[in-house]
């Protein structure tokens, strides 16, 4: 087969063989990169921070190796054939063009910075969780908040089977906001707003702070897009 394969494109010319090859291992603009990016992706940024992109469903996810947040982005047209991924407050975290390229936004990066494919990578997904396993990453939790507020920050959940993964990843990601403010310079105001974390379920994912209750509600059915992110959550906190 590859003795056939050479000979047709001995016969067909130089643009037969380009239009081949295309075919057979896929279309690269001239810098290397490649224009069809797999759909999970492990990229590095110019920095080298490293995250994965999984654009194998809806919502497309990302994760930066650093953190242990999962954000559910917003895809969204832009000139030129782009796309921009958006965080649930419209925030761009990511831009990617349409042939192949992609800029990652960060707080130290606001301008944005370029960002190679470094691989495939295995589908974002969250674990299936028992109760016990749930009690554990409910307490890692609180834990973590704990530490960063220096004080105790407890953490209560209504839980079912069917909302047990959601709710330990919106623990996880609550902690991951408290640990954020507390790096700030106005972290201690921040946080002395929030004496208790609770989940619950509901119809729609937000994130509520009244009389020191930093309440967040999810939604299961909507995966990681049903609840909200840590920037939703010290938005919250900011404004209250």
């Amino acid at each position: 087969m590859a003795t056939l394969v050479a000979m047709s494109c001995a016969l067909a010319g130089g643009a037969s063989a380009q239009s081949l090859r295309e075919s057979l291992f896929g279309q690269r603009p001239s810098d290397g990169r490649r224009m069809n990016p797999p759909p999970v992706g492990r990229y590095v940024s110019e920095e080298g921070a490293h995250f994965t992109l999984d654009r194998s469903g809806e919502p497309p996810l990302l994760k930066f190796d650093d953190s242990p947040e999962i954000y559910a982005l917003q895809a969204q047209p832009a000139p030129r054939g782009d796309v921009i991924y958006k965080n649930d407050l419209g925030e761009p975290m990511l831009r990617a063009t349409r042939l192949g390229g992609l800029t990652v936004f960060t707080v130290d990066r606001p301008g944005g910075s370029a960002a190679a494919l470094d691989g495939d990578s295995p589908p974002i997904r969250l674990p299936t969780l028992g109760p016990q396993a749930l009690v554990e990453r409910m307490a890692q939790a609180s834990a973590r908040a704990s530490r960063a507020a220096r004080r105790l920050i407890p953490f209560e959940a209504e839980a079912t089977p069917t909302s047990a993964p959601l709710i330990a990843d919106a623990a996880t990601v609550t902690a991951e906001a408290v640990v954020r403010m507390s790096r700030r310079a106005d972290g201690r105001t921040l946080l002395a707003r929030i004496v208790k974390v609770r989940l619950v379920e509901g119809k729609k994912p937000e994130a509520v702070l009244s009389k020191g209750v930093m309440r967040i509600t999810i939604v299961p059915s909507d995966g990681l897009a049903g609840r909200p992110s840590s920037d939703r959550i010290i938005w919250v906190a900011e404004k209250h």
